[in-house]
């Protein structure tokens, strides 16, 4: 399978968790200006679902591509240069399916998955042990989604914005961050700052190896 993944412009000593880059049922032009304006640190590999090729919500699909990229056992795979850290799946719309359905699955075959990232996967049950986040394009879809689970922290736009927006101009979509801890007040922000943030709360640096 294809696995395409951020360069690096300078030789890294670290590599951060891995980014796995669920899609939706839409053209890959809007994943390209999401990975542009997300800007997500260098140090983390990024690795894009195929969605030309496999159907966005096909969760057996996603977890063989997962599978191929961080190895059958999740350890370091023959020729690699590196080994890497659980990974963090970021998904939109239809992608989310795809991505709860891989991430059960590779947890049942012994693997970790340092988070999820929910955007705009509404109707999709949260209900795991697996650190998850949502985030929502209006208040209705994030209110109608919490009843599913809401995960751990959350995000919906004000005002409200397109689903496709919400994917493809993130750090444009103002909106209210809302705390796991009930008792805390929302908090302004963009939907580029709380994926960062989110990125950043697990983020899991592993040393660059170099072959014998």
């Amino acid at each position: 399978m294809l696995i395409e993944q951020q360069t690096h412009h300078q030789p890294a000593t670290e590599i951060g968790a891995p980014l796995i880059i669920c899609p939706g049922f839409h053209d890959r032009s809007w994943t390209e200006a999401f990975l542009h304006n997300v800007s997500f640190p260098e140090t983390h590999p990024i690795w894009l679902f195929p969605t030309d090729k496999y159907p966005a919500c096909s969760g057996i699909h996603l977890l063989e591509f997962v599978q191929s990229c961080m190895g059958d056992d999740g350890r370091q795979k023959p020729g690699a240069v590196s080994s890497y850290s659980p990974p963090i799946l970021i998904g939109f719309s239809a992608g989310v399916v795809g991505a709860m359905q891989a991430a059960w699955a590779w947890q049942q075959l012994g693997g970790q998955i340092a988070a999820i990232l929910a955007i705009d996967g509404w109707g999709v049950p949260l209900v795991s042990e697996i650190p998850c986040y949502r985030l929502s394009h209006d208040f209705f879809t994030h209110w109608s989604s919490a009843l599913l689970g809401s995960g751990h922290d959350s995000f919906y736009a004000v005002p409200e914005v397109t689903h496709a927006d919400l994917w493809q101009n993130p750090q444009r979509v103002e909106g209210r961050w809302i705390s796991r801890n009930r008792d805390s007040e929302p908090q302004s922000s963009t939907a580029a700052a709380f994926i960062q943030k989110i990125v950043r709360r697990h983020e899991t640096l592993a040393p660059v190896k170099t072959m014998e």
